[in-house]
């Protein structure tokens, strides 16, 4: 069995629980998770190793070296002792460090595209002031040339990896899949009409319309709750808003949720609501995971005809679908759901078929060895 190198600055971030799902479904490979900094716990088992782990007092500065100058010496040797066949980098931002690894160990580089790393405009990336974006844009060509295999998370994410230069030879739409097993359809659910939003308070997210939307229900429905999942530098915009809409009583913020708490949520919850938008900076949605989960669930989505969310919710099968900022679409769209209970099971029972056919994470991470074999 071979070992091969799943590579994040960031490893175990909360938010990004279904890279380290993936690894652990793959089969015929031994996945070392890989990277700078660690942001969660490792899940049981699973081998992780990361340069904050033998930096010790020196980690600032060398966090800065190699945040600078993308320099693979100290990932490169970490992984020698275990003859890694492959590297897979998330993200094109920690694509371009993963490859200089992977010239240094002589193995192939796959390389997978989520979302910002080709939506985020030029300009925005250089006005961040984040050496790994701005080394994205200097070296992502080189990255283009070297890497073996570019994985994109939906077809609208492989377009805009192409815009970007990408090779299409090398280039395949494959979507990251979720563990059907661990999420189930409960039996009964909340006798409160609950809306759940789960995400970044971000402006891609599109929350602001949500509240504005919710505020806009019709009266028969002011026992609603909208429960709002995540944290983010609009979270104070976002409560001020809601308070001066009077709904101080009727929304939740619950700030970031541990993954089995926000399982729980959808199996409480009515339907999920994710209208999210293209930002200001081009940041736009490259698939939207938790639309997949809600699914599972057994509930309906709404969403927006953004980014590749049209992928995820088949509008008027699995869930309803609105134009980005059509707040009067987002309110009628909840208010039909709301008053039809036999359209919500309908949707919710489609949209669990679904999954199960297409976006398992078994059936996904089995496909990606595939990929690995071809390779090593």
């Amino acid at each position: 069995m071979h070992n091969v190198a799943i590579y994040r600055h960031q490893l175990f971030k909360r938010s990004e629980p279904f890279i380290e799902q993936q690894a652990m479904h793959i089969r015929g490979f031994r996945p070392i998770m890989v990277g700078r900094d660690r942001w969660g716990d490792a899940p049981v088992g699973m081998k992780s190793i990361a340069m904050c782990d033998i930096a010790g007092n020196h980690m600032k500065r060398a966090h800065i070296l190699h945040a600078i100058t993308r320099c693979p010496g100290g990932i490169a040797e970490m992984l020698r002792p275990f003859d890694v066949r492959l590297i897979h980098a998330h993200f094109g931002v920690d694509a371009v460090y993963a490859e200089r690894v992977a010239a240094l160990l002589d193995i192939p580089l796959v390389s997978t595209f989520h979302g910002f790393d080709v939506t985020t405009r030029m300009i925005n990336m250089i006005r961040s002031g984040k050496p790994s974006w701005i080394n994205y844009l200097l070296h992502r060509r080189a990255l283009a040339r070297s890497g073996q295999l570019f994985l994109c998370v939906s077809e609208y994410i492989r377009q805009r990896a192409l815009s970007h230069g990408y090779p299409e030879k090398r280039m395949r739409v494959h979507y990251m899949g979720i563990d059907t097993k661990r999420i189930f359809v409960p039996e009964s659910r909340s006798d409160i009409p609950i809306v759940l939003h789960v995400g970044r308070l971000v402006e891609k997210k599109g929350c602001a319309d949500l509240i504005q939307a919710f505020a806009n229900l019709p009266a028969r429905h002011r026992d609603a709750r909208l429960v709002i999942v995540g944290d983010g530098p609009l979270r104070g915009v976002l409560e001020s808003s809601s308070q001066a809409l009077g709904l101080s009583k009727r929304v939740v913020f619950m700030g970031p949720q541990p993954q089995h708490r926000v399982h729980e949520l959808m199996r409480e919850a009515m339907l999920l609501c994710q209208p999210s938008v293209t930002a200001r900076s081009g940041d736009a949605e490259g698939f939207g995971m938790v639309l997949l989960e809600a699914a599972a669930s057994g509930i309906p989505a709404i969403g927006t005809r953004s980014g590749g969310i049209v992928e995820a919710v088949v509008d008027g099968q699995t869930g309803l679908l609105v134009r980005e900022h059509d707040i009067a679409g987002l309110t009628r769209s909840m208010t039909d759901l709301m008053d039809s209970s036999s359209t919500r099971k309908e949707m919710g029972r489609a949209a669990r078929r679904r999954v199960e056919e297409h976006f398992d994470v078994a059936k996904q991470s089995a496909l990606l060895a595939e990929y690995y074999k071809e390779l090593v």
